[in-house]
């Protein structure tokens, strides 16, 4: 095995966009249209990529995962939170952030589908 990317499968790309880019910075290196619409896109954001398709495109391309398609938990290592908060500020909480008992310090949001994003800091007490 090489590589794992995670794909969301959400509502609207284009919905989706402004959490990724605008604010966590990520870059689209693909996108794929379905008619008026995004059906599908490759973020990516140094060695972390991130894929996001839409319900309708997944219907059309694997009919039988059109049903199964829910909500993902994300857990993205970061070295730093700082830039993070910066860049979420203003964004609703899941918790308000959060050391746990394994000393990782934690921001957890919701992107705009609905899909679950910890942001984790294992380094440094911030």
């Amino acid at each position: 095995m090489n590589k794992l990317t995670s794909n969301l499968v959400v509502a609207s790309i284009e919905k989706c966009l402004p959490f990724w880019i605008d604010r966590l910075h990520f870059e689209k290196i693909v996108e794929v249209p379905d008619g008026e619409q995004l059906g599908f896109v490759i973020l990516r954001r140094g060695a972390v990529e991130l894929m996001l398709q839409t319900r309708a495109s997944i219907a059309k391309d694997v009919p039988a995962l059109a049903e199964e398609a829910g909500k993902s938990i994300l857990y993205i290592d970061v070295a730093d939170l700082d830039p993070i908060r910066q860049a979420l500020d203003g964004w609703p909480r899941v918790v308000p952030e959060r050391t746990t008992f394994y000393g990782a310090r934690e921001i957890i949001v919701r992107d705009p589908d609905g899909h679950v994003v910890f942001f984790a800091s294992h380094g440094k007490a911030e």
